[in-house]
């Protein structure tokens, strides 16, 4: 008589295939195809590319300026029309509401993934250490 019993490492398979599956099933929802299409649809958008390398540009530049302190308000003030002026673009606002509206939903999948355990799941998964 033999008894089966599940090892570590089948337990350890039947989890990762689940987590495969649920990754799958993410993809099928109606938030993550409209989080997808905005973002081709920002990255085919020749005005939307130009307002971007122009955000990230001022962006580095702040970021420097800020790290020798020499920063100031004049140079954050730019920065933030930069982006305002990025975000008003119709095909960037719709993708950063995709994507809000897409993470809204993927937090909520998280509160259902941790609820059983000890640990807010998405958080320990990001990588982040909180000591």
């Amino acid at each position: 008589m033999s008894v089966e019993t599940e090892s570590p490492a089948d337990g350890d398979q039947a989890v990762e295939e689940l987590a495969r599956e649920l990754g799958e099933a993410i993809t099928e929802m109606p938030a993550y195809q409209t989080f997808s299409e905005k973002k081709e649809a920002v990255e085919a958008d020749e005005e939307a590319q130009a307002q971007i390398e122009e955000f990230e540009q001022i962006r580095e530049e702040y970021m420097m300026a800020r790290q020798t302190g020499q920063a100031d308000q004049d140079d954050l003030r730019q920065l933030q029309e930069a982006q305002e002026k990025l975000h008003s673009i119709p095909v960037m606002s719709e993708f950063l509401q995709a994507q809000n509206d897409l993470e809204l939903r993927l937090q909520a999948l998280n509160e259902h993934i941790s609820e059983p355990l000890d640990v807010d799941f998405g958080e320990k998964a990001g990588g982040c250490c909180n000591d």
